[in-house]
């Protein structure tokens, strides 16, 4: 595949971005292209775009596949491996979300409730839970709402989102009437 100067910006980019969202910036690339393709593409179609080792694609498909957001497909006739990226944009968004979640959130959560149960030895100790406990609470929260969003389709996450751009405004008005401040709160 031969990739015009734009979206060689966008595949170069999209990888920098993968290495923010937990996966490296090798692997980033190989999805931007997997997901501007129109066709599915061999891992050599892969390695020769990207100007990479046919090993490092293997790794990467790897890594894509554990992550359920490549498909391994045939073509009638021909014996070698294609591959196409999973669903929609919003399904790599909730599948990046949920491992991120596996990976990060999960561990810290389980970190932080077994650092909860001990007792505290003084009063550092007891300041030091006080301040845990309101990180758990937070993660556990973003928990619960990550889940919501992940039980909603498409569509009404894009309308969620498009909702959620007045809820600042309507959580103003609301203080407003309630003779809230909103420095103060």
């Amino acid at each position: 595949m031969k990739l015009t100067p734009m979206l060689t910006s966008f595949v170069m980019h999209f990888g920098e971005m993968g290495s923010r969202w937990g996966f490296n910036r090798t692997v980033g690339q190989m999805y931007a292209l997997l997901v501007v393709s129109p066709e599915p593409l061999t891992a050599m179609d892969m390695a020769e775009t990207l100007n990479i080792s046919r090993g490092n694609v293997s790794m990467g498909l790897k890594e894509l596949q554990s992550w359920q957001l490549v498909q391994v497909q045939h073509q009638q006739g021909d014996r070698k491996d294609y591959f196409r990226a999973v669903g929609s944009i919003w399904d790599m968004a909730k599948k990046v979300m949920e491992e991120r979640r596996k990976r990060e959130i999960d561990p810290t959560l389980s970190l932080l409730r077994d650092m909860l149960l001990d007792a505290p030895a003084n009063e550092h100790e007891r300041h030091a839970q006080d301040k845990l406990q309101e990180i758990h609470d937070l993660l556990e929260a973003v928990t619960q709402w990550t889940n919501e969003l992940q039980r909603l389709s498409p569509d009404n996450l894009n309308t969620l989102l498009k909702l959620s751009s007045g809820v600042g405004k309507v959580l103003d008005m609301k203080d407003k009437f309630l003779g809230k401040d909103k420095d103060s709160a």
